[in-house]
């Protein structure tokens, strides 16, 4: 038709359908990714400026006589430092940390640096991976990033489970940056699924702060561990955004821009339904606080805003094409902006110090708010059927009672066969009549012993 014509009506077309999305793709700013999102409170994001500040305290060779403190210190008492790593002490399997007893804030804090660029232990702990190369729990994860988080725990367990029992009131928080943040990721996960080795610490004391976070888990397991995991991402930040595998950017380095668009097209191009349904696809974990201080069109920094959220969909899909994605990461930038936020926050609320009531109500309704939107989370991974992704019961989660030899059964028949196709209402029954046959209990008595329990 075309050439009958004269005109060359199928070029034009493509030109303008690949105009169009070349113009979208330019407008696409960070405050996109959020702008559904809530706006986060200063109870909740109290912790990230002083994290950002322990973990900056990693890289002083003496806290004593400290060379490159922010404004304001590191707000750190040298007498509290329980322990200090480096990577002679580590010998490459993980990157330099401390432990922290926080009396001023009731917290146990073990910070990790981030990436050393001289150190090539540390580009060793990057390249161990592939997709699909390592399960647990149900789901991917960054091989490598497990690996240094699992010594990291064998070597600190003893000092982290005597200051666990000598103070329970205390939380146990894990902290990181960039390649810490995955270290300190894993580092949470395992401490849950692993709570004997620190004398049954309980889930809810333990939490985490990934700071510029690396994307190290994936997606269904970023949604279930949100109540203890939080990623913290400063505007542009390329490295929450990028799904391509952490050693293909760090063995590119030096050509990142070319490497981020050619990334970012491809991304681009593929369905966001085509990315959920991949099982060994990398996301950054747990709930996700955005600090927004740029607006598109606008020049300087404004006012920052936090937004938080646990999203399923849309969960930093597409890298933002800006001159700051490599600032951005910087976590001298995150600690100066972090503060900035909270300042604003703290003035917004109209009082620097509340009641002790007052704040513990407060407190109560968050964390009452938190396991609401949680569970939302939860429930629009399995409308989106998110690969291994499940909603708790509300009879209790038998799955944990299972025999571990049926358990292995399951994850084989997973494994090789999938998801199951079996509704949840099956699945109910089928379990049911396994406890009867186990116990050899009628399925009236199974009933009204799982209700009690609860």
């Amino acid at each position: 038709m075309s050439i009958l014509c004269g005109i060359p009506l199928l070029e034009c077309v493509y030109c303008l359908a690949c105009a169009r999305w070349a113009w979208k793709r330019c407008l696409h700013t960070a405050g996109h990714d959020s702008e559904t999102w809530g706006v986060a409170t200063a109870d909740e994001f109290e912790p990230v400026p002083r994290l950002c500040r322990y973990i900056l305290a990693v890289y002083e060779e003496d806290l004593r006589n400290p060379q490159w403190e922010p404004p304001g210190g590191y707000g750190i008492n040298p007498d509290w430092v329980k322990l200090k790593r480096t990577y002679n002490d580590t010998q490459g399997r993980a990157p330099p940390y401390l432990l922290y007893l926080d009396h001023d804030h009731s917290d146990i804090v073990l910070a990790v640096r981030g990436l050393n660029l001289a150190k090539e232990c540390d580009y060793k702990l990057l390249l161990d991976n592939k997709l699909g190369k390592r399960k647990i729990d149900g789901g991917y994860v960054h091989n490598g990033l497990l690996k240094a988080a699992g010594w990291v725990l064998d070597s600190e367990c003893g000092v982290l489970k005597e200051l666990v029992e000598k103070y329970p009131s205390y939380s146990l928080t894990f902290a990181g940056h960039s390649l810490g943040s995955g270290v300190a990721a894993m580092l949470a996960l395992v401490v849950v699924l692993n709570s004997g080795k620190l004398g049954n610490v309980e889930r809810k004391r333990v939490r985490c702060f990934a700071i510029a976070p690396a994307r190290c888990m994936s997606l269904n397991l970023a949604v279930r561990y949100a109540d203890v995991i939080n990623s913290v991402v400063l505007q542009d930040d390329f490295l929450p955004r990028t799904a391509t595998p952490l050693e293909d950017i760090f063995t590119s380095l030096f050509c990142l821009p070319c490497l981020l668009c050619l990334r970012c097209m491809r991304d681009t191009c593929t369905s966001e339904d085509q990315m959920i349904k991949d099982p060994r696809r990398l996301y950054a974990p747990g709930r996700l606080y955005h600090i927004v201080e740029r607006k598109p069109f606008r020049m300087g920094r404004f006012p920052p805003v936090v937004r938080t959220a646990v999203p399923v969909d849309g969960r930093f899909e597409h890298i933002v094409l800006s001159c700051n994605a490599t600032s951005d990461h910087a976590i001298i930038w995150i600690e100066k902006e972090a503060t900035r936020a909270l300042s604003l926050m703290l003035e917004n609320d109209g009082i620097m110090e509340i009641p002790e009531k007052q704040k513990m109500e407060r407190q109560e309704t968050l964390a009452r708010e938190h396991g609401e939107e949680h569970k939302a989370a939860l429930q629009r991974a399995v409308t989106l059927a998110v690969p291994h992704a499940h909603f708790p019961s509300q009879y209790g989660t038998f799955d944990e009672h299972v025999d571990e030899g049926e358990e292995e059964d399951d994850d084989e028949e997973e494994d090789s066969h999938g998801s199951s196709d079996k509704s949840p209402a099956i699945r109910w029954n089928e379990l049911i009549e396994r406890l009867c046959e186990k116990d050899g209990s009628s399925r009236h008595a199974v009933l009204k012993r799982s209700r009690t329990t609860v």
